[in-house]
C-alpha cells in the first residue's frame, strides 16, 4: 500500500505528540523520582513534595496526559478526515 503524503504528515503529527508525552511522562515518573530527597525540601498541600508526587501527582499527571492526547487524536482526525462517525 502506497501513503500519501497526507497519511504521512498525519503519522508524522502523532509520533511528534507521543514522543513530547512520552518524555513528559518520563521526567514525571523517573526524574523526579530520583530527586525525591530534594523535593521533600518543598511542601504541597502540607506533604513534602517527593512524596506527594510518588502518592498522587503523579497519577494526576498521567490522567492529564491520557486526556490530552485524547482530546489532540480527536482534533487530528477530524482535521485529516478519519474520525469516527457520529452513528
Amino acid at each position: 500500500m502506497q501513503l500519501t503524503q497526507k497519511h504521512k504528515e498525519y503519522w508524522q503529527r502523532n509520533l511528534r505528540m507521543t514522543g513530547i508525552l512520552l518524555a513528559i511522562w518520563f521526567v514525571v515518573t523517573y526524574v523526579v523520582s530520583f530527586y525525591a530527597r530534594e523535593l521533600n525540601e518543598v511542601t504541597v498541600l502540607g506533604f513534602p513534595l517527593g512524596f506527594y508526587m510518588g502518592a498522587q501527582g503523579s497519577l494526576v499527571f498521567y490522567v492529564v496526559i491520557i486526556w490530552y492526547y485524547a482530546k489532540y487524536m480527536n482534533t487530528l482526525d477530524q482535521e485529516y478526515g478519519v474520525h469516527e462517525g457520529d452513528d
